[in-house]
């Protein structure tokens, strides 16, 4: 069986930017910088969406030509003038949204599913066009519930999965627990729907868990169990959260992934004592103490 695990780090992005607190561009740098030093490889860096919703990224062009080498990096692009932001820039690996929540996808993008589905269809064609070789990624969030109309049927998630495998054609597919609330037996029964009627290739889905109720982990186990499953969102430090669960605990964490996964026997090409220093700095600005479970671990460890 295949051990090899693919970790796409999702920190600078997803975990930046609801942070209230400005993070200086030399501190992204630095922080992105410590991720890859630790043996991460793929990583979302920013976004190129309006500064006026996400002010966190709003330097995303100026960051951009800073990452360092050794990394391959990604970035979310919300619309057609965030792909010519990012097109300007050279970018080559996009990702793009939608929701399994009609409601969800109102509040998140101000589009219902289908004009979601409409609007990357036309996005992803043109980056196509420009990057013929470029690399897209697609993302399904609250795939699980909806934090305004409750439990998602997986039935309508498979459906969504389905729209942005055909439709929009991304080359993979992230399925997200946006606020937390999955459990093993879910994950399971998702992933058997997917096993069995997912439009894209299989080895191409990746799983994003918020650990919000504390299941994350259990839930990375219950889609390892398929054997088909090889690839997981994390951010370091647990950073991180959907601004629409209240009490959110944040991301999984890359430390506890990394722990967990390794401890499992499988591959991640990560150092975890040298992750689990690569957040510090951003802790410290935020006021904030390690809370990841592993990282805590690690860093006391290290001390001895």
């Amino acid at each position: 069986m295949d051990r090899e695990i693919r970790i796409v780090e999702v920190g600078p992005r997803d975990g930046l930017q609801n942070e209230p607190t400005p993070i200086p561009i030399d501190l992204k740098t630095d922080f992105i910088e410590r991720l890859v030093a630790s043996g991460l490889v793929h990583i979302e860096a920013t976004s190129f969406v309006s500064p006026k919703w996400v002010p966190q990224l709003s330097d995303s062009a100026e960051l951009w030509p800073r990452l360092p080498d050794g990394g391959v990096y990604s970035a979310l692009v919300p619309n057609a003038k965030g792909l010519e932001r990012a097109l300007e820039l050279g970018v080559e690996r996009i990702a793009v949204f939608t929701a399994a929540s009609e409601e969800f996808t109102q509040k998140n993008i101000n589009m219902s599913i289908g004009e979601s589905i409409t609007t990357f269809r036309q996005v992803v064609a043109d980056f196509r066009v420009a990057v013929p070789r470029g690399w897209v990624r697609g993302y399904v969030s609250a795939a699980f519930e909806c934090p305004f109309s409750g439990r998602v049927d997986p039935e309508k998630t498979l459906e969504v999965c389905n729209l942005l495998a055909s439709e929009v054609g991304v080359d993979e597919l992230s399925i997200g627990d946006t606020i937390g609330v999955a459990t093993p037996s879910e994950v399971g029964n998702l992933a058997g729907l997917l096993v069995n009627d997912y439009a894209g290739e299989i080895g191409h889905v990746a799983w994003h868990f918020h650990d919000t109720r504390g299941t994350a982990i259990a839930n990375v186990a219950a889609a390892l169990e398929w054997d088909v499953f090889r690839i997981f969102d994390s951010s370091a430090g647990g950073l991180g959260g959907c601004p629409y669960a209240p009490g959110a605990g944040g991301n999984l964490a890359t430390e506890d992934l990394v722990y967990f996964l390794e401890r499992e026997g499988y591959a991640t090409g990560v150092d975890l004592e040298t992750l689990a220093r690569a957040s510090l700095p951003v802790l410290e600005l935020l006021g904030r103490q390690p809370a990841a479970k592993a990282q805590v671990a690690a860093l006391a460890l290290a001390s001895r």
